[in-house]
């Protein structure tokens, strides 16, 4: 037998009663290992019966359960929305025992800042407070880049508008103005920013002042903030600006790159367009790096709160307190609640692209999605945009929408985004550096220009998880250090902000 049928299908835990085809197997073919044959032709990454599962029986993969069988499944069959459906079935879940990584201390050269963190980006923001000054802010970046301007800076990477469609037509309290506000400042006071422009319309509910006000920004020389009322409208507002931004440009340049240890790097995890192979290669590669990082004293970011639904057991059982379990188990009772008012389920997922790829339930997108975070001690739960306090695990609620929830990661203080894509997600992320992982050499090879690693050798047996995982961290420090990721070669980044908006629109 050729080596290539004999890594066909990857069993993902002993009591699994389905395996995940690493190619194309054909109809009547042997699934080796398993002493059955396909009973029909399987896609890359799409599952097969292992043994007989009887209508009403649980499937299992990773150990868990992912749904019940909805008709008789016979020993070979493929596995899949025909013949699968979602159940509130859940097993037990075991304390996991943290992954031990032998790790030498680590460095990269980064941006202390005099708050202490420290950023691995040195841009300039013009901060909106409201839909109304986003134009104004825009051409104020686009004139920075286009004018030359920026060459007599040569430590300030660029400016970058953060614009958004809300800061108005919103209650002036609550939890949607609360959230908004919060997004907007966490976001500016990402250390990867060395100075702020903020600039408001002047009649809106978030109004400037205030914001400068209540986050004590008034009178710092890295702030400044107008009105384009004050200015006297848009073209004064522009190039008012410019003027205020070669100020602040100047501050910003003085910064320089310094050694820091690992343990300063903060890391949001992310996953889209996901596939069969995303649970099995990516995510676990990069959830061992992230336990490389957490072992090294670094800060790693779960989120998409919706994408760990039928999973949260796993992860409140790795909670370092019953606090901290408790707080995980809130934020999934307050997503039902949530859904069910706008008249959805948590179960209206996974998505046609996610299907394709081999995922049937929001179960087994789940289970592969939580790899990410690897196996340390969950430290705390956070709302959406909040900063993190603690170094470690830690988990931010958002939405299960990749730009939205990297939003949230970057405002809570997310340096850097690491994201794995099986189907080939387009994305990449301003201030915070994003990198690429592919679960499948074969989106890597079709989009190399967008993707930074391929995973795929995982499935093929030509790479462990644990080398791949070893190679994640040290390209992220190199990207910490200045290299430029994939997308940021390809220039994305700049229309990525976007804020959880929750609340009525008025």
């Amino acid at each position: 037998m050729d080596d290539a049928a004999k890594v066909a299908v990857i069993r993902l835990h002993p009591n699994d009663n389905v395996v995940v085809a690493s190619r194309k197997i054909a109809a009547g073919a042997p699934v080796f290992g398993e002493g059955v044959r396909a009973l029909e032709s399987i896609g890359m990454g799409h599952k097969i019966a292992s043994v007989a599962i009887a209508s009403g029986s649980p499937v299992i993969k990773y150990g868990q359960v992912i749904g019940v069988a909805t008709q008789d499944i016979p020993a070979g069959a493929h596995v899949h929305v025909h013949n699968l459906a979602m159940s509130e079935l859940r097993r037990a879940a075991e304390r996991v025992q943290p992954i031990k990584v032998a790790e030498t201390e680590r460095t990269f050269e980064g941006y202390r800042r005099a708050s202490g963190r420290v950023g691995v980006r040195n841009y300039v923001c013009v901060l909106t407070s409201v839909n109304c000054s986003a134009t104004v802010a825009r051409m104020i970046a686009e004139r920075a880049e286009r004018s030359g301007l920026l060459r007599d800076y040569p430590n300030v990477d660029g400016v970058v508008p953060i614009t958004h469609n809300s800061g108005c037509g919103m209650a002036g309290e609550g939890e949607g103005f609360d959230i908004l506000r919060r997004t907007l400042w966490g976001t500016a006071g990402n250390p990867n920013f060395g100075a702020i422009l903020m600039v408001g319309l002047g009649c809106e509910v978030i109004q400037v002042a205030r914001f400068a006000k209540d986050f004590a920004l008034q009178g710092r020389e890295e702030f400044q903030s107008y009105t384009i009322q004050e200015a006297g409208g848009t073209k004064a507002a522009v190039e008012q600006g410019m003027e205020r931004l070669k100020a602040l440009l100047e501050i910003a340049n003085r910064a320089k790159r310094t050694t820091v240890p690992a343990s300063e790097l903060v890391l949001g995890l992310q996953c889209g367009g996901s596939d069969g192979w995303s649970g099995v290669t990516s995510n676990p590669a990069l959830g061992n790096a992230s336990d490389r990082l957490v072992a090294l004293g670094g800060t790693v970011m779960l989120s998409e709160t919706p994408e760990i639904y039928g999973a949260e057991h796993l992860l409140a059982a790795r909670a370092e307190s019953p606090d901290v379990a408790q707080k995980l188990m809130s934020r999934i009772e307050w997503w039902k609640s949530y859904t069910s008012r706008h008249g959805a389920t948590m179960d209206d997922n996974p998505s046609p692209g996610n299907i394709a790829g081999g995922i049937t339930t929001i179960l087994e997108k789940s289970l592969g999605a939580v790899a990410k975070g690897g196996t340390a001690p969950l430290v705390d739960v956070i709302e959406y945009a909040e900063p993190f306090k603690k170094r470690g695990f830690v988990f931010m609620d958002s939405p299960g929408f990749d730009p939205c929830s990297a939003t949230g990661q970057v405002a809570s203080g997310a340096t850097m985004i690491a994201f794995t894509t099986g189907r080939g997600s387009a994305y990449g992320c301003k201030p915070s550096p994003s990198i690429k992982l592919s679960s499948n050499s074969e989106i890597y090879r079709r989009m190399q220009d967008d993707m930074d690693i391929d995973c795929g050798p995982i499935a093929s047996g030509d790479a462990t998880v644990e080398q791949k995982g070893d190679e994640i961290l040290t390209y992220l420090l190199e990207v910490a250090s200045g290299k430029k990721s994939k997308s940021e070669e390809l220039g994305y980044g700049g229309a990525e902000f976007v804020p959880w908006l929750v609340g009525a629109t008025m």
